[in-house]
């Protein structure tokens, strides 16, 4: 037995890019999510960063099951949600749900917010008979931290981050098991990111719930998660506890990435060496062969041509990392990063 609700194991996404009008011609693949493979314990919180681009929102919809993968699995709770349909998929609905980035656009204007967060009772109507939906519709809205007399107004009359509690009281509507942030707090000045990241963090505890939490904001990830894993071109590179990711990274991209995460204290940042990485970051078309960040690497070497696998750093601690020059690796994986 496994205390894994979701396994993910060698995730391949890709786009077809065409080329005519009439008589289309695939020319080439945009490799937006090529061969990631990690696990979401139940109760945890996983968080995924790395670069605009590099494939986190790609799989966000692969695991909630908008986009069929091109390769590779998702199971939940050992089910192949690729190959669910009909009632199967309607009831894995209720237990995985997507809190969007911009909540400005997530929300639809024209409808209430009773209506906005009651809709999903109308698919799901075991979940509230319909004389009990206002009542529960209330609940979620006290439960996120909002006035329930506030049911009949309208997402405009709102401000950003009361709108995204919105969408949260809207996921959490269900009562799922995982949630899928795909980076929730983006769009919100930092004062409201921290109000609306202490209560993703007060419902995780209350709940039970699990989370993927996708962002590029470094220090937003740390708040939040127990393991973090860093993406680079459609790649996991790294994956380890908070701990290790933030004070013992081992691959050169999440070195250069903790680099650039402002410091607040004039004396500490004085003395913090700062990683300029060189280059553009390479067409997800036609990556590199091999590690995908050797053309912009200062540690690279001939052999980086070839795929390094992703390999434990010390042996136990669950830190593995696609680096050909990490220090005392062993293999605990045969897919690639």
């Amino acid at each position: 037995m496994t205390d894994n609700i979701i396994e993910v194991r060698d995730l391949v996404k890709h786009y077809p890019v065409t080329r005519g009008i009439v008589f289309k011609k695939t020319i080439g693949q945009v490799k937006a999510v090529d061969g990631v493979s990690f696990d979401l314990k139940a109760g945890e919180t996983l968080g995924v960063v790395g670069e605009s681009g590099c494939g986190k929102s790609t799989l966000s919809r692969v695991l909630m099951n908008l986009e069929k993968p091109t390769a590779g699995t998702v199971h939940y709770k050992g089910q192949d949600i690729a190959k669910l349909s009909g009632g199967a998929l309607r009831r894995l609905r209720r237990q995985i749900q997507l809190v969007m980035q911009d909540p400005y656009t997530s929300l639809n204007p024209r409808m209430t917010v009773g209506d906005l967060i009651g809709e999903p009772f109308e698919i799901h109507s075991e979940v509230a008979p319909r004389g009990s939906r206002r009542d529960k519709v209330k609940e979620l809205l006290d439960l996120v931290g909002l006035n329930p007399e506030h049911i009949n107004r309208y997402p405009h009359q709102f401000s950003g981050g009361q709108r995204q509690r919105i969408g949260i009281a809207r996921a959490l509507a269900l009562r799922p098991e995982v949630i899928v942030c795909d980076e929730p707090v983006s769009a919100l000045d930092v004062s409201i990111q921290a109000q609306v990241m202490n209560l993703l963090e007060k419902l995780q505890n209350e709940l039970g719930l699990s989370y993927v939490f996708i962002a590029h904001d470094l220090s937003v990830v740390r708040h939040l998660s127990d393991r973090v894993a860093v993406m680079y071109l459609g790649k996991i590179v790294e994956i380890g506890t908070e701990d290790e990711i933030y004070e013992r990274p081992t691959h050169p991209y999440t070195q250069a990435l903790l680099s650039a995460v402002p410091v607040p204290d004039p004396t500490l940042r004085e003395n913090k060496a700062i990683i300029r990485l060189t280059g553009d970051v390479p067409s997800p078309i036609s990556p590199p062969s091999g590690c995908r960040f050797r053309t912009r690497c200062w540690k690279a070497q001939d052999l980086c041509a070839e795929q390094p696998p992703l390999l434990e750093i010390r042996p136990g601690s669950d830190h593995p990392s696609a680096c050909h020059f990490a220090e005392k690796r062993e293999i605990v994986a045969t897919h690639d990063a």
